[in-house]
């Protein structure tokens, strides 16, 4: 359905495409944000659920549908194909047969286990609305939203999103039982009573070394590049293409960074930055995004910097692994250095990782050298 849907290479204001695409995305995230409703207790993420105001939360819900069914209209009108405008009102039908904005939401257990819906659709409302557009502002080369195998990464996207519970649980699980008895109280008295900005800088540094270190293990350890393999094959980069990434490899890389987190003890507030600012720079630097900061790029991870991680030149294998500080790969020698200013193809060298993110799931255990 969606190759027929959403197979525009282009979008041109004027023929009604930009307005069926933003009512089918609406109306869909409508859907799933009713559904949430319905099951807040094994669809919504408890540390968020207890920020939420469940009036906002219904304004905003009957806005989106407003607008989707606004749209979904005007794309019957402007477009000679309804498809986009047809769908869009299946979900929005179903959104309001469900209850819409009106589900009655009552008192429920707050230990269930749950996947994150909620987490899914705002993660993926706030990605779309800031990376497509800085992506648009800033192209590093021209390239279409719906690029070749974006079904996959976003397959890869909604599984590892509505997981992040389970991963989070099985990673802190891990990490109190093997690393408890390593916890300093000392240590950690001081390090959360550090300056508010030295504690994030620490944390960052803290996290990203560790990050190094898996990553290189990943590369240089066979069993352990089958599932980093995964992460590689994508070729075409976009803020989507971060999103590529084995099950076993997300709850390897949480509990990795994880470990010195729970160690060293930083203050909520500071882990709550880190959280936003990681989360933040990991689609960054996949983004498909030309930016010139100078000589900071010595010093900070930029697109360009990782986008020479992803390249299948042969000067990039094995290089630029550093996810925030680029002076760590500069400092370790594994940095890409003397080559031009971006690498021509990505993917892995060979491209036999298969397409398809069950595919890719299945990919490690079965491939053979």
């Amino acid at each position: 359905m969606f190759d027929r849907i959403f197979r525009a290479d282009t979008l041109r204001v004027g023929e009604g495409l930009v307005s069926g695409y933003i009512a089918c995305f609406l109306a869909i995230l409508s859907f799933l944000g009713v559904v949430a409703f319905h099951f807040p207790e094994y669809l919504t993420t408890p540390e968020l659920r207890a920020n939420y105001d469940v009036a906002t939360l219904r304004t905003v819900l009957f806005s989106a549908l407003v607008i989707a069914g606004s749209l979904g209209l005007l794309n019957f009108v402007r477009n000679k194909n309804k498809r986009l405008g047809t769908v869009a009102w299946v979900f929005v039908i179903l959104s309001i047969a469900l209850g819409g904005h009106r589900v009655p939401v009552g008192d429920f257990p707050d230990n269930t286990p749950y996947v994150g819906l909620d987490w899914f659709i705002l993660d993926l409302l706030g990605s779309t609305l800031i990376f497509i557009f800085i992506e648009k502002l800033f192209p590093h080369k021209k390239q279409a939203i719906f690029r070749p195998q974006w079904k996959t990464d976003f397959n890869h996207f909604f599984i590892n999103h509505l997981l992040i519970g389970f991963a989070l649980l099985v990673a802190n699980q891990f990490v109190n039982k093997t690393f408890g008895w390593a916890v300093n109280s000392d240590t950690q008295q001081l390090v959360s009573s550090l300056w508010f900005p030295l504690q994030l800088a620490l944390i960052l540094l803290v996290a990203d070394l560790f990050q190094y270190a898996f990553h290189r293990f990943y590369h240089e350890v066979p069993l352990l590049w089958r599932l980093h393999a995964v992460h590689h094959s994508v070729k075409h980069m976009d803020w989507l293409a971060g999103s590529r990434i084995h099950i076993l490899e997300l709850l390897i890389t949480r509990s990795a960074v994880l470990a010195p987190i729970f160690f060293f003890g930083f203050d909520k507030s500071v882990i709550d930055a880190y959280v936003i600012i990681v989360g933040f720079q990991a689609v960054f630097n996949h983004a498909n995004v030309r930016i010139n900061i100078g000589w900071l790029r010595y010093i900070f991870v930029t697109p360009q910097f990782h986008h020479w991680h992803h390249a299948s030149d042969e000067a990039a294998i094995d290089r630029n692994y550093a996810a925030h500080f680029s002076f760590i790969d500069y400092l370790f020698g594994t940095a890409v250095k003397g080559q031009k200013e971006w690498p021509d193809q990505y993917g892995v060298k060979g491209d036999y990782v298969p397409d398809g993110m069950l595919k890719q799931q299945i990919f490690p255990f079965i491939y053979k050298e």
